[in-house]
């Protein structure tokens, strides 16, 4: 029996071969290796493609949710000990990118349907020291960005999104990154748009916030060797930068063949045993990075799962808070996002599945009962 992998990024790579190849000897050819014409040309294409003024280049996902709040200090929009709310729910990137610069991330739970940031539990949350809501679109859905903002900007907080896991969500008529004040991506392989290494993105319609983050991922330098800021070495490089614009364009239809296995999933997958995600009222607000369905028995389905050949996987099983990393640093309880973190099982997704191996992981979900 052939195995179905939860990802198969060779399988994804291989459809674009010629075309990545011939962007590798494009750069190799060039001479240029950091901060060139590939890193312009694609910090403008997926600027456009967001709908936000600008994007700034880096070197991953953490490094640009860090270098905006480094940013907001900077600036002093922000100081250390400021509290930015942050979901509980959520791989721990989020949570490192506000503790790192010294400010103080405030959990809250999700919402039980969407697993995102829920907006009726943030009020209570705010604080006098509270400055800057984090929304992550988990899994790829668009968090209710609609009612985040409103509530940041009667309260006067700014908004960042962790798009890691989101590229293309669109809510309401306008794509993630483009909702906050300034949002972070992540191009790490597995992501709906990948490099072939680490690389990330800040996108924002703030001029001056976007010159503060382009300058503080080189050094804190503006003018070579000559350094205003103590700033990092986060730069996207030109190779990364040109393989992105290969696959930029190809994103949509990526995204829309996501949907399309999706939607078979929800509309044939039936155990009563196995708790589906449920699908946006929006259907572009989801662009399946992960499918993941929750079971109590989630370890015996996952082992039943491997036995018919299909791979899983579990994203997370341990939540930020619970991790050693932040070990005492947090007061409250989250049983929520507990829950959730001990219930969930990712199923095979992306562009890359036929529509044999689709019906295949369905028969073998519901071949499975307690």
């Amino acid at each position: 029996m052939s195995l179905i992998p939860c990802l198969d990024l060779k399988e994804i790579n291989r459809h674009h071969r010629d075309a990545l190849l011939a962007a590798f000897t494009r750069v190799l050819d060039s001479g240029w290796y950091v901060l060139g014409v590939e890193v312009e040309g694609f910090e403008r294409e997926f600027a456009a493609w967001c709908g936000a003024a600008q994007c700034v280049g880096v070197g991953n996902g953490l490094d640009a949710l860090t270098l905006i709040f480094r940013a907001y200090l900077q600036q002093g929009v922000m100081v250390q000990g400021d509290e930015v709310i942050v979901p509980a729910n959520t791989y721990i990137a989020s949570i490192l990118a506000v503790s790192a610069v010294g400010l103080r991330p405030v959990l809250v739970e999700p919402h039980g349907a969407t697993f995102n940031l829920d907006p009726a539990r943030i009020e209570a949350a705010i604080t006098p020291r509270t400055r800057g809501i984090l929304a992550v679109h988990l899994y790829g859905q668009a968090a209710d960005m609609t009612r985040i903002t409103e509530i940041a900007r009667r309260r006067g907080l700014k908004v960042v999104e962790d798009c890691a896991q989101a590229h293309g969500a669109v809510h309401a008529g306008r794509a993630v990154g483009a909702w906050g004040d300034a949002a972070g991506f992540s191009f790490y392989p597995t992501k709906n748009l990948g490099a072939l290494g680490d690389a990330g993105a800040v996108t924002t319609s703030d001029a001056a916030l976007a010159s503060m983050v382009r300058t503080l991922r080189n050094y804190g330098s503006e003018k070579k060797y000559q350094n205003r800021y103590q700033g990092f070495n986060s730069r996207l490089d030109e190779l990364q930068a040109a393989l992105l614009r290969v696959r930029l364009p190809l994103l949509g239809a990526e995204n829309a063949r996501r949907r399309e296995v999706a939607t078979r999933y929800l509309e044939t997958i039936r155990n009563p045993w196995v708790r589906l995600p449920e699908m946006p009222v929006e259907a572009e607000a989801h662009v399946w990075h992960l499918f993941v369905v929750r079971c109590a028995e989630r370890d015996r389905l996952q082992a039943y799962l491997a036995e018919q050949g299909v791979q899983t996987m579990v994203h997370y099983p341990i939540p930020p808070h619970r991790q050693e990393a932040y070990r005492g640093a947090f007061e409250g309880s989250w049983p929520l996002t507990e829950a959730i973190h001990a219930e969930v099982l990712s199923l095979p997704m992306g562009p890359h599945l036929t529509d044999a191996e689709v019906a295949r992981v369905v028969s073998a979900v519901n071949g499975w009962g307690v």
